[in-house]
């Protein structure tokens, strides 16, 4: 298929930072991740996913709509918005949605889990 020029449509799966940041690990220890944008304030990320995702994503906590420019051109596709893992860098196109949808749910777990230890770790620089 010859480079147009245009990019080529996706959709965007959004989720909060903390289990997107900690899915995007996940994903490059195992499957490797697709272009992911943030928010300007840092709440907010944004997995390129392919395009007719929206119409069967159903992972709560999460939402996913289609965009359709500049995903593959460089600049990214929402208003607001920089590059987390810009798309040269980025070793997909897109993340896989079933591999997406298993790291944000390993994510919350895992998270969870360290929200209910917190009580009982130290403070940083208190004595042990």
């Amino acid at each position: 298929m010859a480079d147009t020029g245009e990019a080529a449509p996706c959709d965007l799966v959004t989720v909060p930072a903390r289990e997107g940041l900690e899915a995007v690990d996940l994903l490059r220890l195992r499957h490797g991740v697709g272009p992911v944008l943030h928010d300007r304030t840092g709440d907010t990320l944004g997995f390129v996913v392919p395009p007719g995702t929206a119409e069967r994503w159903d992972l709560p906590g999460s939402a996913c709509t289609q965009t359709y420019a500049g995903a593959r051109r460089g600049s990214p596709p929402v208003t607001g918005t920089r590059w987390l893992v810009p798309p040269d860098h980025a070793v997909r196109q897109a993340t896989e949605p079933d591999r997406l949808r298993a790291a944000l749910s390993e994510a919350v777990t895992m998270l969870a889990v360290v929200d209910r230890c917190r009580p009982h770790l130290p403070a940083p620089g208190s004595p042990r």
